[in-house]
């Protein structure tokens, strides 16, 4: 028997990550034009089903029909009320939500597998026969124009929704919709809408969890051979961004503790060669807690709780962003800070072991959000809607492995002009 005792002043041996191992999906297209992958994990009898709709084309006329059509869903169909519904799926230990976003609509189920057959016909019902009664909708509406009288009175919130109507102008990306905008909305237009967009022709259907034959059954007889396209085929091209020419938006509110600052521009999208390296440059600024914007701006100068950098990728356009609050009366100073940290990154090489502190961090983020299906199901989800393949993980992987200074130095030089950044002040200034 050894009697080896942990020697706490040396530090773990470190291995480096070689490679990522991500689950790949079955895919089948069903006879209605449904689009299903699935990932089976075969343990716990438990699966979840999303069903995921491209949005319909953003009319500027109607602004609020995916938003509204996608949260009103489980508001009654024609034979069971919003209450049925949720009581029904609560009584089988389901979990059934809606989820509205830029580019897609979706509905997510977490059931067992034994309640299947219980619980789908509700689903299906739900995707089929939503019937927005009006008494919901005035509901709806009254609840939507409180949430948001209180989201604009907000800093932060006014900066965002400035950023995106100028970097993305009139389109479903740079909507900044006014509590009034929400009386138009009429049930007609939802029932219409809904008819149009969900369909199965326009869903990508992606079950996670186990899944054995007869769940395979289940699904495609209630949503392949059962569910029917409607005679208008979805129309989900959207019109073209135009970005403002205006590059600073100062919105003043005089009696501000703080100011919302953001600051970016129109970016690359996944699909470009150069994202995963400027996803390295990203983290380095302001993409992790210790990076160079929340060194500087928050531990050093103490002007913020928090600051961080990001980059958006959507379907129909990307933006890079640095987003912060601080205080009012230092509202100039921290965007001189943000300035001169952008602007050394384009100067001075960074150490070496700055950048193999974010390739570790970066490697072990990605295989630390890898814990179970769902979460390979999420990262096929990053890459099927962005048009790119699993070698996407490969070469990201392999470029945060080898990325050096001299190649952070040149992308800082190529993408990043401060001067011609867009810049939003939300407060004082």
């Amino acid at each position: 028997m050894t009697n080896d005792i942990l020697n706490r002043s040396v530090a773990p041996d470190f291995k480096a990550i070689e490679n990522i191992d991500l689950i790949k999906p079955e895919h089948t297209v069903l006879p209605n034009g449904c689009n299903l992958f699935t990932f089976n994990s075969g343990d716990q009898e438990l699966v979840r089903i999303e069903w995921i709709f491209s949005n319909v084309r953003f009319d500027p006329a109607k602004p609020l029909l995916n938003m509204a059509v996608n949260t009103m869903l489980t508001d009654g169909t024609a034979t069971l009320t919003a209450a049925e519904i949720a009581d029904k799926i609560d009584f089988y230990g389901a979990f059934f939500s809606t989820e509205y976003g830029f580019d897609h609509s979706q509905v997510t189920l977490h059931s067992l597998n034994k309640h299947l057959n219980d619980v789908l016909p509700i689903v299906s019902d739900v995707l089929t026969d939503s019937i927005f009664p009006q008494k919901e909708l005035d509901t709806y509406v009254r609840n939507q124009q409180q949430k948001l009288q209180v989201s604009l009175q907000k800093n932060d919130v006014v900066a965002r929704r400035a950023f995106n109507k100028a970097v993305y102008g009139d389109t479903l990306y740079g909507m900044a919709v006014e509590p009034e905008e929400y009386d138009k909305l009429r049930r007609d237009d939802l029932l219409t809408h809904f008819k149009q967009m969900y369909q199965p022709g326009n869903c990508t259907l992606i079950v996670a969890g186990k899944i054995d034959d007869v769940t395979l059954q289940q699904l495609t007889s209630v949503f392949g051979s059962d569910w029917k396209n409607a005679d208008a085929r979805a129309v989900t091209s959207q019109p073209e961004v135009a970005t403002a020419t205006e590059k600073f938006y100062f919105i003043e509110k005089p009696e501000a503790l703080q100011s919302a600052i953001r600051i970016g521009m129109p970016f690359i999208k996944r699909d470009h060669p150069d994202f995963p390296a400027m996803q390295v440059l990203n983290t380095v600024l302001g993409g992790y807690f210790g990076s160079r914007l929340m060194a500087n701006i928050r531990e050093d100068k103490g002007y913020t709780y928090g600051i961080g950098s990001g980059m958006s990728s959507l379907k129909h356009g990307a933006a890079f962003f640095i987003a912060t609050e601080v205080g009012a009366d230092v509202c100039k100073n921290a965007v001189a800070e943000i300035e001169k940290e952008v602007n050394l990154l384009k100067t001075e090489l960074i150490p070496d072991e700055e950048i193999s502190l974010v390739q570790n961090y970066m490697l072990g983020s990605l295989l630390g959000s890898l814990e179970n299906v769902f979460s390979h199901a999420d990262k096929f989800k990053n890459l099927y809607f962005s048009g790119v393949g699993y070698e996407y993980y490969d070469i990201y992987t392999e470029t945060v492995k080898s990325i050096t200074a001299a190649k952070l130095l040149a992308l800082a030089n190529k993408y990043w002009n401060f001067d011609g950044f867009y810049k939003v002040i939300v407060g004082k200034y």
